[in-house]
């Protein structure tokens, strides 16, 4: 009976579930953002034979000007000309990105140790408002309907617990993001759109990633650290996102039977990206976040979660929009 459900599982529910975490976009000229969090939910592994369904909503407003660390009163930002084959400096004069995300992540435990994970972006929207041409003074104005919105890229792969004790847990993890998104739609003028606006990359990017937890009983609390890379691939319009780096450690604690409280700091870096082999100006950044939060157990195998991401430090090449402080509110349920 179980190998019959785990073969349906396998085979009806996983491909409908290869849609989300490509909910880690790198940092690149107009901007995507979203935070990274140790939620409680989606790091460890199911039990056998339990099928876990995580939803999640994001709100991250970007709008600081930065020049490396200084705050500064203009963002002049490259057009990447595919159509062309050519950068196009200081042609975009940003003002702001608000990215709004809806993810469902699902995992299902096929062993006490071996748990498989698919998810998909529901939302994946950012309204985006810039002075386009601001290379040219003649010809320069302001537009804000060169946003994107739709289904972001595809993420399937597995977790394992290689340390399972009464007081330990270290789970590694695998997976592969797919070009599922669209990464072609055009802006305003009618040329493909800029790519950290796009929902999907183009490209097969692979993600590796562990997370250890320990439980110390006298004082109750639980110290956590966990860490992701991204190392991703040209997509076919010669571009290249910059490889990702994520580091988060932290502690959580229990405040009665069912409420947890957890502080943790996100420290993030992506690389510069690339378009033909030439590095983009205003891409790549290194940021790091206070994250406090808490989840609530409601005793029926549904558990609801808050997070608060607050900026810290945030250093970026050249100059680009970064991140003001973003909210994560998630929904889990086991069956």
């Amino acid at each position: 009976m179980r190998a019959t459900r785990t073969f349906i599982l396998g085979s009806i529910v996983l491909p409908g579930i290869l849609f989300i975490f490509s909910a880690r976009p790198a940092f690149a000229t107009c901007g995507s953002a979203n935070c990274f969090l140790v939620t409680g939910t989606q790091e460890g592994v199911s039990a056998a034979g339990i099928l876990t369904a995580d939803l999640s909503f994001r709100f991250i407003p970007q709008g600081r000007k930065l020049s490396g660390t200084k705050e500064i009163s203009d963002v002049l930002t490259p057009k990447v000309d595919f159509e062309n084959g050519v950068l196009l400096p200081d042609h975009h004069r940003e003002i702001r990105t608000q990215n709004t995300l809806v993810e469902l992540d699902l995992s299902y435990g096929v062993t006490s140790r071996l748990t498989l994970a698919g998810s998909l972006p529901i939302i994946n929207q950012r309204d985006h408002e810039h002075f386009d041409d601001a290379d040219d003074p003649l010809l320069e104005h302001f537009t804000k309907e060169d946003g994107a919105s739709g289904f972001g890229d595809v993420r399937l792969g597995a977790r394992y617990a290689f340390l399972v004790k009464s007081k330990s847990l270290l789970v590694g993890g695998l997976a592969v993001k797919l070009p599922t998104g669209a990464y072609t739609l055009r802006d305003g003028e009618g040329n493909i759109n800029e790519p950290t606006i796009q929902p999907g990359t183009g490209s097969v990017d692979v993600i590796a990633s562990f997370h250890y937890a320990r439980h110390a009983a006298a004082s109750g609390l639980e110290p956590f650290v966990s860490a992701s890379y991204r190392a991703n691939q040209e997509n076919d319009l010669d571009y290249k996102f910059g490889d990702e780096t994520i580091l988060d450690a932290g502690v959580s604690r229990r405040a009665g039977e069912r409420l947890t409280w957890s502080m943790q700091l996100d420290w993030r870096r992506s690389g510069r990206d690339r378009f033909r082999s030439q590095g983009v100006p205003s891409t790549g950044a290194r940021f790091l976040n206070l994250s406090p939060g808490a989840r609530f157990d409601t005793g029926t195998g549904t558990v609801l979660y808050a997070f608060v991401q607050v900026p810290v430090y945030q250093d970026v090449n050249e100059s680009q929009l970064a991140p003001r402080s973003g909210l994560l509110l998630g929904i889990s349920k086991s069956y």
